[in-house]
């Protein structure tokens, strides 16, 4: 097959493209410039999409001595993602932007172009497993990206290929070295790669200005006055801005943000329980719906954040009810569904977080 390789610059793409290679595909790689300004985006471990990781994904592909190009994806990525992400915490949401990348740059404005150029899948180096167009999370559990990739439709995961997933990081990195690909000791990125100085709430400060409100508690008593409901998450407990523990002693966690009114109320850790999810912006992995309700494991976070649960397709989206409680779930979030059989691994849909409940399911365990 003729595939693309996206090269993030990273030691997990340079050598899932050295895997399509070796596997007899013509491969050529690409580079996405995702930000206008690239030398802002990278500090040290944090940020990506540099000039520095376009210069070491063109280093690679020549070790590998494949064609190499760098596209130009700025304005589509600050649309689709930075706007999204800024419009998502302006609405009290918790939004994830990896989730958003995927789905709306790398796996539709990527392939898009792709296929018209007549590409039959794009390579990446995400950590999960593809079985007969299935998508299973990875081998090596804590790199595990099928979360983020649960957004994919069936069309999607049909010309996507991710050589990676079947192998432990430290073996990449192994793999990498014998290679010869310098960037086999590289540091993987973290944060959030357009934040490269990690303070999302200055970062969101900047975008969206002081919008000012309350912070209550449980009976609506006001606690004290924050700038913005953009610097708060469902489940937070520290940077709230109060003046001690509660009455109790006990710390207190943000358990609704209102962005109408601009409230933010904060109550015990028990008070963040959910019991029931609802999403909007359903994906069915398999091109199409279940039939009635069926049993799952549900996940509501990239790395933990998992219960089983019994789920059902309602229009466009889907409502979960959880068999065990879950805290911290927060609209703007992925629900992922995952199945509940002997491997667990299988993805079989997912939705956009609208809502939730703290009643509590029928047939759940307390």
């Amino acid at each position: 097959m003729r595939v693309l390789a996206a090269m993030s610059g990273g030691v997990d793409s340079a050598v899932a493209a050295a895997r399509a290679v070796d596997a007899g595909h013509e491969v050529v790689g690409v580079h996405l410039a995702l930000s206008s300004t690239p030398g802002t985006l990278r500090t040290g471990s944090r940020g990506c999409c540099s000039k520095e990781d376009a210069g070491d994904a063109r280093r690679a592909a020549d070790v590998l001595g494949i064609p190499f190009y760098v596209w130009d994806f700025a304005d589509r990525f600050k649309e689709d993602v930075i706007d999204d992400f800024v419009a998502s915490y302006a609405a009290g949401e918790t939004p994830n932007p990896c989730l958003r990348c995927n789905e709306k740059i790398k796996f539709s404005a990527l392939a898009d172009r792709a296929v018209a150029l007549g590409f039959d899948a794009v390579v990446t180096g995400h950590y999960a497993r593809l079985d007969n167009g299935v998508l299973r999370r990875a081998v090596d559990t804590d790199k595990d990206q099928s979360y983020v990739l649960a957004v994919l439709t069936a069309e999607q995961l049909s010309r996507a290929m991710f050589p990676v997933g079947d192998t432990p990081k430290p073996q990449i990195r192994d793999e990498a070295a014998q290679r010869g690909l310098a960037v086999a000791n590289k540091p993987d990125s973290h944060d959030i790669c357009f934040i490269p100085s990690g303070d999302t709430r200055a970062f969101l400060g900047a975008k969206i200005g002081i919008r000012p409100g309350a912070i209550v508690d449980a009976d609506g008593t006001e606690l004290g006055r924050h700038e913005g409901v953009h610097g708060f998450t469902i489940g937070q407990r520290k940077g709230l801005g109060l003046p001690g523990p509660a009455g109790d002693g006990k710390p207190r966690y943000v358990t609704d943000i209102d962005p109408e009114s601009g409230t933010v109320r904060v109550g015990r850790a028990q008070d963040l329980r959910v019991w029931t999810v609802e999403a909007e912006r359903a994906v069915w992995t398999s091109g199409r719906a279940p039939d009635g309700p069926f049993d799952c494991v549900a996940q509501v976070r990239a790395h933990g954040g998992t219960a089983p649960a019994v789920a059902e397709a309602v229009g466009a989206g889907l409502s979960v009810r959880l068999r065990e409680p879950l805290s911290g779930v927060a609209r703007g979030q992925a629900v992922v569904l995952y199945a509940l059989d002997a491997d667990g691994d299988r993805v079989l849909g997912s939705g956009t977080i609208s809502a939730t409940s703290r009643t509590v399911a029928a047939g759940a365990t307390r």
